[in-house]
C-alpha cells in the first residue's frame, strides 16, 4: 500500500524498470506482486515543483514498461491479474505541495491519484502529524492531539468526492478522529502499526484500529523497525506476525494489509525488499494463519476498499 521508490528513484537519476532499491518494476514482476502503491512524496519549499516533476516521471517510466498497467478503476486490476501483470496504483505522501488550493484536488483525481495523505512529519494547512519531533528528533513516546484545520475538514469533502482515498498514516490522534467523524467513505492507514505492540505514535490505538475497522478501512503493516519493535535485535517477521494478530484481535481479518513503507525504510537481513513479501506470508502461514486470511491480507483487503472508494 505505500512505497517511496519512484520518488527516490528520479531523485538519483534512475530508472524503475531496474531500480537498484527495494522496489522495481522486474522486483515486482519476479515476486508476481498483483499490485502496487506509488507513493509521490513532496516536503518543503519545492515541493508543488517536485510533485510535477514526480508525476512526469512516474508516467515516463510506466510508458516504457508494458508488464506495469497504470489503474484508472478497479477493472484495470482485473486485467493485470488476467494477463500477470502488475498494477500500479498512483497515491500522494502529503497534500501539504497543493498550498491551500483545494481546486488541486480535482486535478490530482484526473492526473490518477487514487490514495492521498493530508500530512507527513511536519504540520501544514491542513492538519497535522503524529509523530512530534525536539531538537530534529522524534520523541515516540509523545503523540499530537490537534484535529484538522477548517480547510482539513474542507480537504476530507472534496477527497471523498473525487473518489480518493484518505490515508490516515502519520495523521495527528485529532486529525483521525476528525477524519473517522468526517468521511463518508472507508479510509486506510496505508503504513502504520499497533500502537499496543509498539508504543510509538507513529502507529494506531486500539481504538482508532477499532473504528478504522468499523469504517471498513484497513491498516497496512509497516515494516520499518522502529515502528514494530523496541526490543533490540528482534525478529522482524515476528514482530510483523504480532501486530497482525494484534490488528485482526481489535478489527478482524478483514483489517490488515501489506503496507511496506519500501525505499523509505532500510533494507533488514529477512526483508531486503518485495521479494521478501512472499517469505514473510510463507511465515505466517507456518504459525498458522489459514489461506483465506493471507489472501486478505495479501491483496484481498485493500482491493475491496479500492473498489468500494475508487470504483
Amino acid at each position: 500500500m505505500h512505497c517511496d521508490s519512484v520518488t527516490v528513484c528520479c531523485e538519483s537519476g534512475g530508472d524503475m524498470r531496474g531500480f537498484a532499491g527495494q522496489v522495481s518494476f522486474e522486483k515486482l514482476k519476479r515476486a508476481g506482486c498483483l499490485l502496487q502503491c506509488f507513493a509521490l512524496f513532496t516536503e518543503g519549499e519545492n515541493a508543488a515543483k517536485d510533485f510535477e516533476k514526480f508525476l512526469a516521471f512516474y508516467n515516463a517510466q510506466l510508458s516504457l514498461c508494458p508488464d506495469i498497467l497504470p489503474v484508472e478503476s478497479y477493472s484495470d486490476i482485473e486485467k493485470a491479474r488476467k494477463e500477470g501483470k502488475t498494477a500500479a496504483v498512483l497515491t500522494v505522501e502529503n497534500l501539504g505541495f497543493t498550498d491551500g488550493d483545494l481546486s488541486y484536488i480535482p486535478r490530482l483525481k484526473k492526473a490518477g491519484v487514487k490514495m492521498a495523505s493530508l500530512v507527513w512529519n511536519t504540520p501544514n494547512m491542513y492538519a497535522y502529524p503524529n509523530l512530534v519531533f525536539e531538537n530534529g528528533l522524534p520523541k515516540f513516546e509523545k503523540s499530537c492531539a490537534n484535529g484538522l484545520t477548517k480547510l482539513g475538514k474542507e480537504a476530507v469533502r472534496e477527497l471523498n468526492e473525487n473518489k480518493i482515498i484518505i490515508d490516515i498514516s502519520h495523521l495527528s490522534d485529532g486529525g483521525v478522529e476528525d477524519i473517522f467523524a468526517l468521511s463518508t467513505a472507508p479510509v486506510v492507514a496505508s503504513h502504520s502499526n499497533c500502537r499496543s505492540v509498539c508504543e510509538v505514535s507513529r502507529n494506531l490505538t486500539d481504538t482508532q484500529l477499532k473504528k478504522l475497522a468499523d469504517k471498513g478501512g484497513v491498516v497496512g503493516l509497516n515494516f520499518c523497525y522502529d515502528f514494530i519493535t523496541s526490543t533490540p535485535d528482534a525478529e522482524v517477521f515476528d514482530c510483523l506476525y504480532r501486530h497482525y494478530i494484534h490488528a485482526v484481535n481489535c478489527g478482524g481479518e478483514d483489517l490488515p494489509a501489506i503496507g511496506s513503507d519500501f525505499d523509505g525504510i532500510p533494507p533488514y537481513d529477512n526483508m531486503r525488499d518485495c521479494l521478501s513479501v512472499l517469505k514473510l506470508l510463507e511465515y505466517f502461514k507456518s504459525r498458522g494463519v489459514k489461506s483465506g486470511a493471507l489472501e486478505k491480507l495479501a491483496y484481498g483487503n485493500f482491493l475491496r476498499v479500492f473498489k468500494e472508494v475508487a470504483g
